[in-house]
């Protein structure tokens, strides 16, 4: 219970942390494009974590999980991806909405690949999250877009990860799964980012720095969470 507590703890410091985040990302992708918002998500964690870790990089760089860290590392990157460009044209209360569909995708995953308990609770729960997601997008509307199906991605996306996450949790370093979350999308978009690149405002700068610190931070919260409870 004591871990739970802890775990709850950290999830609930996570939440408030992409919130801020994802209100960032909403602003700074019509200020700088989707690209350059997704690479500064992405290189300003990897400079971030390794600035922390410098004094022991070569030992927590080495993973016990080298597969399920590069799985998780695309999944995270497939995830911001959708849900940028979801924000990008769509309401962030809409996109965020939708999203909030994945912690269903978690418990349901945790029940099915993990071994965890559901109850009946939990199941009647999931049920009821997922009419109220296909409530929120209207599919055969007139106002259902592709758009309105990228923060349904970034959900599935981000419960596998998660999933992963919560598997690897208990045998690995936190700051281990911390570095190698970004890996993958520093490097893909450090080479997308040049064909997309836009001059910079102090206002952009500042929003750059806020996505880069509450989403390292948010994510170190999430890791410790799935590593301590359910």
């Amino acid at each position: 219970m004591v871990n739970n507590s802890q775990a709850i703890f950290f999830i609930l410091s996570a939440v408030l942390l992409f919130t801020v985040m994802d209100a960032a990302a909403k602003h700074l992708t019509q200020q700088i494009g989707i690209i350059p918002t997704i690479w500064a998500r992405y290189v300003g964690q990897v400079i971030i974590v390794c600035a922390i870790i410098a004094p022991r990089f070569s030992n927590v760089v080495k993973t016990n999980y080298p597969k399920l860290q590069a799985t998780r590392s695309v999944l995270l990157m497939c995830a911001t991806s959708c849900f940028f460009i979801g924000i990008s044209e769509i309401g962030l209360a809409e996109a965020t909405a939708i999203m909030d569909i994945n912690p269903v995708l978690i418990t349901l995953g945790a029940f099915l690949f993990l071994g965890e308990n559901i109850g009946l609770r939990r199941t009647v729960g999931i049920l009821i999250s997922l009419i109220g997601a296909m409530i929120i997008i209207r599919p055969g509307t007139s106002t259902f877009t592709i758009f309105a199906l990228m923060p349904l991605l970034s959900a599935i996306c981000f419960a596998a990860y998660s999933l992963t996450t919560r598997f690897i949790g208990r045998n690995e370093d936190p700051a281990t799964s911390l570095l190698y979350t970004a890996l993958c999308g520093a490097l893909v978009y450090s080479i997308l980012v040049p064909n997309y690149w836009q001059q910079i405002s102090i206002n952009s700068a500042t929003l750059i720095c806020l996505l880069a610190i509450t989403g390292t931070s948010g994510h170190f919260f999430l890791i410790k969470a799935f590593s301590l409870g359910e």
